[in-house]
């Protein structure tokens, strides 16, 4: 999983990367198309205000000859093919001449915008599109006639139909430098004056980044996501004489389409190799792994008998597993001696090291599988809660402890001795007949009352004895006898043995 995780990550991140860099590379190629046909218009705009002034320089020379101004208003028409229509207009704004002769406005008072302005500025310009009297969307580029005396006689100027094929259609719409990109020009009040589409032109640009960049009149790029959900790459750049903006745009998805196939080639290249280079890493991972699961399996069998015999053939070809091995094997045998360890700490009494309850029970199971004879002693102190009230419980506890000591001195090695609860005691003695039991008993009795224990210097003990055999049924007769001899001593005086 972590190979596969890994190889799909770094494929993801390549196509992001490349993703990332045919956007930035687009938008840059917009912008500098569009900064391409800005500055190739801006020239046609330059020369063609030269040609008017050029002409406008003829005309004063002439202005009152008609055959003079109809010559070089068709000249103006004919020679470049810049214009749609030329027209000389005097001073009160009256067409004194025009070309092609066909539009028939000779004589007439011009009143749209693009005359008005001219008439008004009287200084080269090129007018905002506006409707002409004909009905046409048009520009008027106008150079002021002055006579030698630099009075102003009127103007000539030619209109640029932006609906109809002309110089400025075809340069605008020449050389597309990509077959998906879209390219459209808007002027300062974001209507569009050319586009690739004619149902376009003339109609208001929404707002948007493209609006916002158009009006800064500069040159970048911006992308833009439409209303419909399309994201666009947009190049643009100003025509600062017209004050227009050229906008070049491509949209995402199409430019992402290269790059699409681009990974559907690469993926088909590295499949074979990905295939090859998981199945290695399962082939090393299924090595590597094999010792551990085995050394995993071992590890729910800890307190198994042979488990490290087990362990020990485990192969350990690496360092980590080696290492785990060894620990694996160090812990069972902590572990085993922790078990033993606990075992006798649960069946031994932490005070005096005898056997507690628990231990008496464990001795009782072994002595009765044994079916061996034996005598149990029971035997505590003598008035030993006024030991406790009087000196306090932590002497008392040191005498039950010196106590258990006595009952090792004076007993024999397979015999068994408790600590029943509190200061009763109990001594099992396997294979003990009943006079032997009272000897050993009456030793111990005697041993105790001649020693002397600290604070308390001197305390007694009374003993009872009782047998049991085999014969007899269940050992705890045998308990519950001695303790009933235990009582009797206590009755009739203390510190002395009653045998049951």
């Amino acid at each position: 999983m972590s190979a596969l995780i890994t190889l799909a990550n770094g494929f993801f991140a390549t196509y992001r990367v490349q993703r990332q860099l045919l956007i930035d590379s687009t938008l840059d190629a917009n912008r500098l198309y569009a900064a391409k046909l800005a500055s190739t218009t801006e020239i046609f705009f330059d020369t063609t205000q030269r040609q008017l002034a050029y002409s406008a320089a003829l005309l004063a020379k002439g202005f009152g000859d008609d055959a003079f101004l109809r010559a070089e208003t068709r000249r103006l028409l004919l020679q470049t093919n810049t214009f749609n229509s030329v027209a000389v207009v005097n001073a009160n704004g009256v067409v004194l001449a025009t070309s092609p002769e066909t539009i028939r406005m000779k004589g007439r008072q011009l009143t749209t915008p693009g005359a008005l302005q001219a008439l008004q500025d009287r200084q080269a310009r090129i007018s905002e599109p506006y409707i002409s009297a004909a009905g046409n969307l048009v520009i008027f580029v106008s150079a002021p006639i002055r006579d030698d005396a630099g009075s102003y006689l009127g103007y000539v100027g030619g209109a640029i139909y932006l609906r109809q094929k002309g110089i400025l259609n075809q340069l605008l719409g020449q050389d597309y430098h990509d077959a998906g990109a879209n390219t459209f020009v808007v002027d300062r009040d974001k209507h569009i004056l050319y586009h690739q589409n004619p149902a376009r032109i003339g109609q208001s640009l929404k707002q948007g980044p493209i609006g916002d960049a158009i009006e800064s009149l500069g040159n970048g790029s911006v992308r833009e996501d439409t209303p419909s959900g399309v994201n666009s790459l947009v190049g643009y750049a100003s025509v600062p004489t017209a004050g227009w903006v050229i906008v070049t745009v491509r949209t995402t998805d199409n430019t992402l389409l290269s790059l699409q196939g681009l990974m559907v080639k690469v993926l088909h290249q590295i499949t074979p190799l990905t295939l090859l280079t998981l199945l290695a890493v399962w082939l090393l991972s299924r090595l590597i792994s094999q010792p551990l699961g085995l050394l995993a399996r071992s590890a729910n069998d800890m307190d198994r008998v042979g488990i490290s015999d087990d362990i020990e053939r485990i192969p350990s070809w690496y360092f980590e597993v080696a290492q785990l091995k060894r620990a694996m094997l160090l812990g069972i045998s902590l572990l085993q001696n922790k078990i033993g360890k606990l075992r006798t700490e649960a069946q031994t009494d932490l005070l005096t090291g005898l056997f507690n309850r628990r231990g008496l029970s464990f001795a009782l199971e072994y002595c009765r599988a044994g079916k061996q004879d034996l005598a149990v002693v029971a035997l505590d102190i003598d008035r030993f809660k006024r030991v406790n009230d009087t000196y306090g419980h932590h002497v008392g506890d040191e005498v039950i402890r010196l106590l258990a000591q006595q009952l090792r001195a004076g007993s024999r090695d397979g015999d068994i001795l408790c600590r029943n609860g509190g200061e009763e005691f109990l001594m099992l003695l396997p294979g003990t007949d009943g006079e032997t039991a009272r000897e050993i008993a009456e030793r111990l009795r005697e041993r105790v009352a001649a020693t002397t224990f600290p604070v308390v210097e001197r305390i007694t003990i009374s003993l009872g004895v009782a047998l049991w055999t085999p014969a007899m049924g269940e050992i705890d007769r045998a308990l519950k006898s001695a303790d009933e001899a235990l009582y009797r001593a206590k009755k009739q005086g203390r510190d002395q043995v009653v045998m049951a």
